[in-house]
């Protein structure tokens, strides 16, 4: 097969399932990946033939993504903030709306802050991203699943930095510990809003980082929250990825609990899913 039959592979069996302009994109990613070459390379070599061994790798790419499986979990890699992360079926795959939010972070917070820790880490994207692009920080990390963990101890050794992993609960977690800024994009997701996933999401990824139920949907934010009351230092920053439909309810957590300079920013598609608030001075 050349490329360009195998791409026409891709395109029919993929359409249906997510669409002829990402099912293109998805073939590209994968022979990127296969064949290590670019994308320009992979438009311009349509008649280039493929090696049997190398387009059985392609065409079980294929079966994964016909059955839903993320193409990054199948290559088992993903790019984040332009830096490289392990990701598996234990962690959610890092969202373009979560790059945002580390930069709203990086261009927010200045040199004179020290300490930060991310609440329900994952794969570690955030942390580690944050203290690769702030190294003066000293960064922890927390979540509640160990195999997580184990996802975002790879990812740290694999971007060269140093992060403090604690494998804990926050709705139960109490520490002495303080913080200069404390971020989190915590499980939102309500089981009525099941209905708008994609099959990809809602068969391959972890529904403990994902979902909470309909009737306390902000359980997390509450509990960060309170601990943000007692863990913030003085002028503090709290930074939250958030459920659009539950922006103001969101926002008032924080008002009741009496944060200060409280912004509420849109993504590039203009939903409302990020908070930033500030403690007293």
């Amino acid at each position: 097969m050349n490329i360009k039959e195998l791409e026409k592979e891709y395109i029919q069996n993929l359409s249906d399932l997510y669409g002829a302009d990402e099912a293109k994109a998805l073939f590209i990613l994968s022979t990127s990946n296969i064949l290590k070459l670019t994308q320009s390379e992979i438009l311009l070599k349509q008649d280039r033939a493929v090696a049997v061994k190398e387009s059985n790798k392609l065409l079980k790419i294929l079966e994964d993504l016909k059955k839903g499986k993320p193409i990054q979990h199948i290559l088992g890699e993903t790019l984040f903030y332009r830096l490289p992360f392990n990701v598996n079926e234990n962690v959610l795959v890092p969202r373009p709306e979560t790059e945002e939010l580390v930069d709203w972070i990086i261009n927010e917070v200045k040199d004179s802050k020290k300490t930060l820790l991310d609440i329900g880490t994952g794969s570690g994207c955030i942390a580690i991203t944050l203290k690769k692009n702030l190294q003066h920080l000293d960064v922890s990390a927390i979540d509640i699943s160990d195999k997580a963990l184990s996802v975002a101890k790879d990812n740290a050794k694999l971007n060269k930095v140093e992060i403090n992993f604690i494998e804990t609960d926050i709705l139960t977690y109490s520490t002495n510990e303080s913080y200069d800024i404390i971020v989190s994009n915590p499980p939102y997701i309500r089981e009525l809003e099941k209905a708008e996933m994609h099959k990809n999401v809602l068969e391959h990824e972890p529904h403990q980082a994902l979902f909470v139920s309909d009737e306390n949907p902000l359980v997390f934010y509450e509990a960060i929250a309170n601990f943000a009351v007692k863990n913030l230092n003085p002028n503090g920053y709290l930074f939250f990825e958030i459920n659009e439909y539950l922006w103001a309810e969101t926002l008032q957590i924080l008002i009741d609990k009496q944060f200060k300079n409280i912004e509420l920013k849109k993504d590039m598609q203009g939903k409302d899913r990020m908070i930033m608030a500030r403690t007293n001075p």
